[in-house]
């Protein structure tokens, strides 16, 4: 009995030192946790360069103190929150949805809203067919009318095309 108990007292430290180690591991983020964060920032060098592409030591310093942060547990709004409040609201690839910046999201939606209007208004007019002289030889719309009076030749080639059916 005191072999058995012995046995399992020492099966339990092994395992529990193991398993310990495995559990005192930080995780470090991914490199892909750290560009889906990167990739909404802008290189604080090189001009409207997302920080995730960007080859310069400046981008990878920041993408290091992104991984650091996240290591940290940080969460990914705290991050960008920091460097905002860092390097300004322009560091941000996505202007922020406050004040004068709503422009930039409301615009857009402005102008294609009145271009649809307008190429519908187009279609439509361009899609009505002309009315044409009735079998009567009576016209029908005052445009072929005010055609006709103010054109002779236009009335006398009509006449001509009227003689040969």
């Amino acid at each position: 009995m005191k072999k058995y108990l012995s046995l399992v007292l020492f099966l339990f430290v092994f395992v529990s030192l193991f398993t310990s180690v495995a559990f005192a591991q930080e995780t470090t983020p991914t490199d892909n946790q750290v560009n889906a964060i990167a990739k909404q920032l802008f290189c604080p060098v090189c001009q409207n360069t997302p920080l995730d592409v960007c080859p310069t030591e400046a981008c990878r310093q920041w993408r290091e103190l992104i991984r650091q942060m996240l290591s940290e547990g940080k969460t990914e709004a705290e991050i960008l929150q920091y460097f905002e409040d860092q390097y300004g609201p322009r560091v941000r690839q996505e202007p922020p949805r406050a004040g004068f910046s709503w422009l930039a999201y409301i615009i857009p939606l402005l102008v294609i809203a009145a271009g649809v209007f307008f190429l519908f208004r187009a279609l439509k007019g361009w899609t009505k067919a002309p009315v044409a002289e009735s079998a009567s030889g009576g016209v029908r719309n005052d445009v072929s009318k005010k055609v006709s009076a103010q054109d002779d030749y236009v009335v006398r080639l009509e006449d001509e095309l009227k003689k040969r059916k």
